[in-house]
Protein backbone atom coordinates (compact mmCIF):
# COMPACT_ATOMS: atom_id res chain seq x y z
CA UNK A 1 0.00 0.00 0.00
CA UNK A 2 1.46 3.60 -0.90
CA UNK A 3 2.22 5.19 2.36
CA UNK A 4 -0.03 8.28 1.90
CA UNK A 5 -2.45 5.78 1.53
CA UNK A 6 -1.92 3.77 4.68
CA UNK A 7 -1.62 7.05 6.43
CA UNK A 8 -4.58 8.34 5.56
CA UNK A 9 -6.19 5.25 6.91
CA UNK A 10 -4.71 5.36 10.10
CA UNK A 11 -5.34 9.55 10.38
CA UNK A 12 -9.63 8.36 9.70
CA UNK A 13 -9.38 5.48 12.19
CA UNK A 14 -7.88 7.84 14.85
CA UNK A 15 -10.57 11.09 13.96
CA UNK A 16 -13.06 8.82 14.67
CA UNK A 17 -12.10 7.89 18.28
CA UNK A 18 -10.50 11.44 19.24
CA UNK A 19 -13.54 12.28 21.05
CA UNK A 20 -12.76 9.28 23.50
CA UNK A 21 -10.78 10.13 26.11
CA UNK A 22 -6.89 9.66 25.48
CA UNK A 23 -6.41 6.07 26.32
CA UNK A 24 -9.78 4.32 25.81
CA UNK A 25 -8.80 6.23 22.08
CA UNK A 26 -5.56 4.62 21.90
CA UNK A 27 -6.37 1.45 22.77
CA UNK A 28 -9.09 1.42 20.55
CA UNK A 29 -7.56 2.32 17.58
CA UNK A 30 -4.86 0.21 18.42
CA UNK A 31 -7.49 -2.74 18.88
CA UNK A 32 -8.70 -1.64 15.10
CA UNK A 33 -5.93 -2.02 13.48
CA UNK A 34 -5.26 -5.52 15.01
CA UNK A 35 -8.27 -6.35 14.32
CA UNK A 36 -8.59 -5.60 10.77
CA UNK A 37 -5.44 -4.57 9.19
CA UNK A 38 -3.93 -7.70 7.70
CA UNK A 39 -0.34 -8.52 8.65
CA UNK A 40 1.53 -6.73 6.01
CA UNK A 41 -0.24 -3.25 6.29
CA UNK A 42 0.48 -3.71 10.20
CA UNK A 43 4.44 -4.62 9.71
CA UNK A 44 3.89 -1.64 6.95
CA UNK A 45 2.94 0.96 9.12
CA UNK A 46 5.25 -0.03 12.30
CA UNK A 47 8.06 0.32 9.83
CA UNK A 48 6.58 3.55 8.83
CA UNK A 49 6.62 5.02 12.43
CA UNK A 50 9.89 3.32 13.39
CA UNK A 51 11.54 5.59 10.11
CA UNK A 52 9.94 8.72 11.55
CA UNK A 53 5.87 8.66 11.44
CA UNK A 54 5.45 11.98 9.11
CA UNK A 55 1.92 13.10 9.08
CA UNK A 56 0.37 10.20 11.36
CA UNK A 57 -2.03 12.04 13.74
CA UNK A 58 -0.59 11.61 17.58
CA UNK A 59 -2.94 9.61 18.31
CA UNK A 60 -2.53 6.83 15.39
CA UNK A 61 1.25 7.23 15.97
CA UNK A 62 0.76 6.09 19.79
CA UNK A 63 -1.43 3.38 19.07
CA UNK A 64 0.70 1.87 16.43
CA UNK A 65 3.35 1.56 19.43
CA UNK A 66 0.96 -0.46 21.28
CA UNK A 67 0.44 -2.68 18.49
CA UNK A 68 3.94 -3.87 18.19
CA UNK A 69 5.61 -6.54 15.95
CA UNK A 70 2.92 -8.20 13.90
CA UNK A 71 1.82 -11.40 15.20
CA UNK A 72 -0.55 -12.74 12.19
Amino acid sequence: MKSDDMVHKANQIALFFEAYPREQAIDSIADHLNKFWERRMRTQIVAYLAGGGGGLHELAAEAVKRIGPPKG
